[in-house]
């Protein structure tokens, strides 16, 4: 019987056609858009970001947002969603500027805690604005005597930051839960 082993027909490295010039950028087949370190990623924290500032300056606006205080729980929220998603997308950039994969499981792990424990704040603090805020405009009806506008607008803006921030929260904890 005639079998053919590796070791005897081996096979050689193929020419290349740009004289030898191999340091072109790979794509990493782990590395999901959306994930820490992609251009997805990067666009899910400035999202995250752009609308927590809203929120943030929103109703930092009103005079009377101290007053009540799922309104400053949501001030106080805002402000840790925009430090977080800050501080993530210039880590993010970092990476895409040296080309570097942020795939170690503590970065991960530590990105998907933080990003847990941000969006579940912020989510929190906008099902409390929103519940004075419906208080405030059906139940009282003094919309007339509050910043009832600004108010929703930022517990609106609160609650589209809070669900930018949840598909790179899944996606963290699946590349963990995929290991």
């Amino acid at each position: 019987m005639s079998v053919s082993h590796a070791s005897i027909h081996p096979v050689e490295d193929p020419t290349t056609t740009d004289g030898g010039n191999n340091n072109a950028p790979r794509v990493r087949m782990n590395d999901i858009q959306g994930m820490p370190g992609t251009k997805g990623g990067l666009a899910l924290r400035l999202s995250q970001f752009v609308f927590a500032v809203t929120a943030l300056s929103v109703m930092a606006s009103t005079s009377d947002f101290a007053s009540v205080t799922a309104f400053t729980y949501l001030v106080v929220a805002a402000s840790l969603q925009c430090l977080w998603s800050l501080c993530l997308a210039i880590v993010d950039i970092y990476a895409l500027l040296v080309m570097r994969s942020l795939q170690n499981y503590r970065i991960v792990i530590s990105f998907a805690v933080g990003d847990g424990i941000a969006s579940a704040f912020t989510f929190a603090a906008a099902c409390a604005s929103a519940g004075i805020t419906v208080l405030i405009d059906n139940d009282l009806d003094s919309c007339d005597d509050n910043h009832c506008l600004q108010f929703e607008t930022a517990t609106a803006m609160a609650f589209i930051s809070c669900f930018s921030a949840l598909p790179s929260f899944l996606l963290n904890f699946w590349s963990l839960a995929s290991r």
